[in-house]
């Protein structure tokens, strides 16, 4: 394998990346060929479950070529669309060559059975977790023109429209349509759910009028706040958060008890050798870490974790209770 430089992977990033690797016992291909039963041996697939442009779709892209360095093998992202994700996360949970990785979002590792008892794949049966990687609240994001001058008054005139307005969601089940379900009982809102492939399109759909609100992820919604075509009014969190610190949380104007997170992480099947799982833990978590990697993730809106396998099975099993919850009582299933 030829590695192949940008200009902003410096000479301290290539020796943090042989650091990594020789650590772990993963000899780079471009210092050595792999030895007989090392891993990886050959290319790495990172398999997403939205469009290209998404924020899953985002950070795979943005961690391929420091883990490809640091594996010494190529590590190339593939987009694997639809069920909310859960059509990649059965691929990677189905692979058997041994090199295939998913990039999560936690509805996939969590609720997908609760969900829906005909999903093809348990998400802790089947799932080998490896790093966590990111988390971030959610912000409700709403058209420039949408009525009401403040959030507040925006909020004060969903409420009166009742199910008139509709809102986006990246498909039934995942944390943004969950969490949009949730907050129709903690606001007194009604909006009717229109699931879409990826946050792109939902972005699309409301600058075209086609739907009226959406929780989008910091970074999508900021970027459309700045450009005027969107507008803030609210995080999914009980503070401000660090990645959307000029939006007020929810619980600012008026929404009470109300608090949600979406997370992003590694995972591989799970047949894949613990062993090998804990190492390539450690090499996904030094790499997320990284100062570089940790302002490029924030410019994504991640507030950036890392952490063991066993960090993001706990985490996996308190979403799961939580999720499900949500599920439960808002008697959420699939048509």
């Amino acid at each position: 394998m030829t590695v192949r430089t940008s200009s902003g992977f410096s000479r301290r990033h290539l020796a943090q990346a042989f650091g990594v690797a020789f650590a772990l016992g993963l000899t780079p291909s471009w210092a050595n060929p792999p030895a007989t039963g090392a891993w990886p041996t050959q290319t790495v697939r990172l398999v997403v479950g939205f469009p290209a442009g998404s924020s899953p779709d985002l950070t795979a892209r943005a961690l391929a070529e420091p883990l490809s360095k640091a594996l010494g093998q190529n590590v190339i992202v593939e987009n694997k669309v639809g069920a909310g994700g859960n059509i990649a996360a059965d691929f990677v949970a189905k692979s058997t060559d041994g090199h295939t990785l998913g990039l999560m979002i936690n509805g996939n590792m969590t609720i997908a059975r609760i969900l829906n008892p005909k999903v093809p794949y348990d998400p802790l049966k089947d799932l080998a977790p490896i790093s966590l990687i990111g988390k971030a609240p959610l912000v409700l994001t709403v058209p420039a023109d949408a009525l009401g001058q403040t959030p507040a008054e925006w909020l004060s005139q969903a409420q009166k429209a009742g199910d008139k307005l509709s809102y986006a969601s990246p498909g039934v089940g995942t944390v943004a349509h969950l969490g949009m379900e949730l907050l129709k009982t903690k606001a007194g809102i009604a909006p009717v759910h229109v699931p879409y492939p990826g946050n792109p399109q939902i972005i699309t759909a409301m600058l075209g009028g086609q739907v009226q609100l959406a929780l989008l992820p910091p970074a999508m919604a900021a970027a459309q706040v700045r450009g005027g075509k969107l507008r803030a009014i609210g995080a999914s969190s009980t503070g401000r958060s660090p990645v959307a610190a000029e939006v007020p949380s929810l619980s600012e104007i008026g929404v009470k008890d109300y608090q949600l997170e979406i997370w992003n992480a590694v995972a591989a099947p799970a047949s894949m050798p613990a062993a090998v799982a804990t190492k390539l833990s450690a090499v996904v978590s030094e790499i997320v870490r990284a100062p570089e990697m940790r302002a490029r993730l924030f410019q994504q809106g991640w507030q950036v974790v890392g952490s063991s396998p066993e960090g993001l099975r706990n985490r996996i099993e308190s979403d799961t209770k939580a999720l499900g919850d949500i599920i439960r009582s808002q008697k959420i299933e699939l048509n």
